[in-house]
């Protein structure tokens, strides 16, 4: 069973009060572009595409969702505005379920995968290391013993952060000295981990992206080591959005998932925004899943990605 199997009333409350700021900037706009108008037409769609552009839904997955909307249109031959809304949820959930085979993807842990490693990148300023402080509560909340391992040694202020975190979750974090060399501590979390039968491994990475070429040969380095301790490690390679910076994510994305093998998604910050269309756009164009979005600073306010529930609150009216 995960984490949250079933999606309790408090949740669904934090995830709405999460995205209030980007319903309200979609649903203000599509109201003003309706107004006085009984049909979609065109001119409502043209309007509605500036929308999720606006939103940071981005302009090829925007495309796609006009495209849908416009096929419903002709095929239906009337559509109200009062049914926009509606098809829209619609067609945006179904676009998403095309894209990610499960509704819920939050990480399992498999019997015979111990420990399990997630390596976690992503640029300074995103949330990073508060995002594996709430995996690490979440995953203790399991049931799971968890290592925390300290590989950004560029900032003395990470590794105090990630201290903070152990502390405040109950777990061991293991860190050297600021300089050292990221590959030696992600070592000596696998190795600490491994000696004392732990179930998971996050290891927080530095965040500089100045450099593509340093960047890819510190974290392949990284892997490698972890490797010749658990050859398949990493399991997961995490990588953690900003998504109130909107189409700066997408680029990150695009920096990231060439220097390493992304393979799960978290967008944080997202109650902050308005611009919470950015979980659409990169959940359509990267093809990898979105595992997580942050909705808070509370360390319950993590949530796993629940597509269905994701639009029904982004569209409800």
């Amino acid at each position: 069973m995960g984490f949250f199997d079933i999606f309790s009333k408090g949740k669904k409350e934090t995830l709405d009060k999460g995205l209030e700021k980007t319903k309200e900037n979609i649903f203000s706009k599509i109201t003003r572009a309706v107004a006085g108008k009984s049909k979609v037409d065109d001119d409502i769609l043209d309007e509605l595409e500036e929308i999720l552009v606006t939103s940071d839904v981005g302009v090829d997955t925007t495309l796609k969702i006009i495209e849908r909307i416009e096929e419903r249109v002709s095929r239906d031959k009337y559509v109200g505005t009062n049914e926009l809304t509606t098809i829209l949820r619609d067609e945006i959930a179904q676009l998403l379920t095309e894209n990610n085979s499960d509704d819920v993807s939050e990480f399992s842990i498999p019997e015979d995968k111990k420990p399990y490693v997630i390596m976690v990148v992503g640029v300074n300023g995103v949330g990073k290391t508060t995002t594996i402080g709430k995996l690490a509560h979440q995953f203790k909340q399991k049931g799971h013993s968890v290592y925390l391992g300290a590989a950004d040694t560029f900032r003395a202020a990470a590794t105090e952060q990630l201290v903070i975190w152990g502390e405040r979750v109950g777990v061991p974090v293991v860190k050297q000295k600021m300089g050292a060399d990221p590959a030696s501590v992600a070592f000596d979390t696998v190795s600490s981990a491994k000696a004392n039968n732990a179930d998971v491994v996050i290891i927080d990475t530095a965040g500089r992206l100045h450099n593509k070429i340093n960047l890819m040969n510190e974290l392949t380095k990284i892997k490698n080591v972890m490797s010749k301790i658990i050859p398949d490690a990493p399991h997961e390679v995490l990588l953690v959005l900003d998504g109130s910076t909107g189409q700066n994510a997408f680029e990150q994305a695009k920096q990231f998932t060439a220097a390493t093998e992304v393979s799960a998604l978290a967008i944080t910050k997202l109650d902050g925004t308005a611009k919470g269309g950015v979980v659409i756009g990169i959940s359509d164009q990267f093809k990898i899943p979105v595992k997580y979005i942050g909705l808070g600073e509370g360390m319950e306010d993590l949530q796993v990605f629940r597509r269905r529930e994701f639009v029904d609150s982004l569209f409800a009216e």
